[in-house]
């Protein structure tokens, strides 16, 4: 029997535990609380119009995003903000998806915002609005149950770097370079790159690449653990070829395997252990007794 406070308290977790899962379903960071009005938010956003983010989906469950403004080396306008949002949503209700490629058009990533809307919108609010907005989508992005890797080739700078820390994995090709040139805007990352960098590289890396807007060639970029390879061919089709060879190490096999795999590594990145290990379970559940792990006990038992 509770007690006559223990009730009201049960009550509260209860609601609050619902809560919490609807707005990880939902994948907000922010809401009304934050003074985050996000229709206001895209509509003050879609005033600085240019360039478009594309996506193909194609049928061996590989997504191909890509960023498309190459007279500004695919800069961020605020269309093309809002357009991601809508990318990460399709990809989102993409069932069948396994894994996504990011790439610039033109043989470059990305160089950050389109400094023409950065200069319409320099009072603080605005600019923690439109930072709240890009937090929210490329946190929804790292959590999809997709194996994703960052294709860079040219440059990738400013919001383009802190873009790439979005993705599980960064391949680069000869002759790039990720550079958080924050520091020279008199600014630091503000679409959540610092938080993702010092997870990816640790703090002092973290420290030096920020502190020193660094440019990080793609050796040293392996070194720091930053990027995984270096692709021998800098050509935007023959890279995106390479790029998906790579992928398709993590990404062959069913659909509910790798997206589950992908599931259980951001529960054990994000949430308190407890926490992943109780998820860790729920996803288990969901594949063991299917049809790929049935398959595979007939097909070879392990003990020979």
């Amino acid at each position: 029997v509770f007690p006559e406070m223990a009730l009201p308290l049960w009550k509260n977790l209860v609601q609050t535990t619902k809560k919490r899962i609807l707005q990880q379903r939902r994948l907000s960071l922010y809401n009304g609380a934050d003074g985050y009005e996000e229709e206001l938010i895209k509509k003050k956003l879609q005033q600085f119009s240019g360039g478009s983010i594309n996506l193909s989906k194609e049928d061996n469950g590989i997504g191909i995003l890509t960023l498309n403004n190459p007279k500004l080396m695919n800069a961020f306008t605020g269309t093309m903000m809002v357009e991601l949002q809508e990318r990460v949503t399709e990809l989102e209700n993409w069932k069948d998806g396994k894994g996504l490629i990011i790439h610039g058009a033109g043989n470059t990533f990305c160089s950050g915002s389109d400094l023409n809307a950065v200069k319409e919108i320099s009072n603080s609010q605005d600019g923690m609005n439109m930072c709240m907005f890009m937090q929210n989508t490329l946190t929804r992005l790292m959590r999809l149950p997709l194996i994703s890797v960052a294709l860079v080739q040219g440059k990738a700078f400013g919001g383009g770097a802190e873009l790439t820390t979005a993705c599980d994995f960064r391949l680069m090709t000869p002759g790039s370079e990720i550079r958080f040139v924050h520091k020279h805007m008199g600014l630091v990352p503000g679409w959540g790159g610092a938080a993702r960098l010092v997870r990816i590289v640790g703090s002092g890396a973290a420290l030096q690449l920020l502190g020193g807007a660094a440019r990080v060639d793609p050796e040293r970029a392996l070194s720091l653990g930053l990027s995984e390879e270096t692709l021998p061919v800098s050509d935007q089709t023959r890279a995106l070829g390479e790029a998906r060879a790579w992928l398709s190490h993590y990404t062959e096999g069913p659909a509910a395997v790798i997206r589950a795999v992908k599931k259980v590594v951001t529960a054990g990145r994000e949430l308190p252990l407890e926490d992943a290990l109780r998820t860790e379970k729920d996803i288990f559940g969901t594949v063991w007794g299917g049809p790929a792990n049935l398959e595979a006990l007939v097909r070879r038992p392990k003990h020979k």
